[in-house]
């Protein structure tokens, strides 16, 4: 966890000496490309992220209620927390480093497409899918899982930057605060299963 944390603090330092360079440049040629089926792609991904990182688990945990599925319903608790944990991460992080977003700070040279409030660093999107991504993969580690939730996942943080509202090392530690959070997870879910699921309310739960 120490290791994570140093990561983080190089990418922010790296990003505030850089910004005006490699960080901008890059955002600016994604930013650029501006196809109609682009832009409609990276607008749709960017307003279905939220949805799909919470209807997954809710989905996921409501069947197994009904199937009385324990198994499923413990997958779904580690990958909703996991979720809750990036988007956690994501906002204090988002309120301590308080980053000016791409098209603010550059509107000659961002053309946004969507105006967010709130600050750039990291990537609240990106942090959400992939620590969705990196969870049913951890949990179903079947090609046919791993390789859409990565590309979907990775497209994300596309969108974020062709949309002009994050620089890509916004959208890098978003990616590895995601990926953090749900590998860490699978050692403290243990915790919250215990603190949130006693054995009583799981037999209620699933009539044992």
């Amino acid at each position: 966890m120490k290791a994570f944390f140093v990561i983080l603090f190089l990418i922010i330092s790296v990003a505030d000496i850089y910004g005006q360079n490699w960080d901008i440049n890059t955002l600016h040629s994604i930013n650029n490309i501006n196809g109609k089926f682009v832009r409609n792609y990276s607008k749709t991904l960017s307003k279905t992220t939220p949805y799909v990182v919470v209807g997954i688990p809710t989905v996921m945990a409501f069947y197994a209620g009904i199937s009385k599925n324990e198994e499923l319903f413990e997958d779904a608790f580690y990958i909703g927390s996991s979720v809750v944990e990036a988007f956690v991460v994501t906002y204090g992080l988002k309120s301590m480093v308080g980053r000016e977003r791409p098209f603010k700070r550059y509107p000659n040279r961002v053309d946004e497409q969507e105006r967010p409030s709130g600050s750039s660093f990291p990537s609240a999107h990106t942090a959400s899918a992939f620590s969705l991504a990196t969870a049913l993969s951890i949990k179903y580690p079947k090609w046919y899982v791993i390789a859409p939730s990565a590309a979907w996942a990775c497209s994300v943080g596309f969108a974020r930057m062709n949309e002009g509202v994050h620089y890509p090392s916004d959208v890098f530690a978003g990616a590895l605060i995601g990926t953090g959070c749900a590998v860490a997870n699978v050692y403290i879910n243990r915790w919250l299963k215990k603190c949130l699921l006693p054995e009583r309310r799981k037999q209620i739960l699933f009539n044992y």
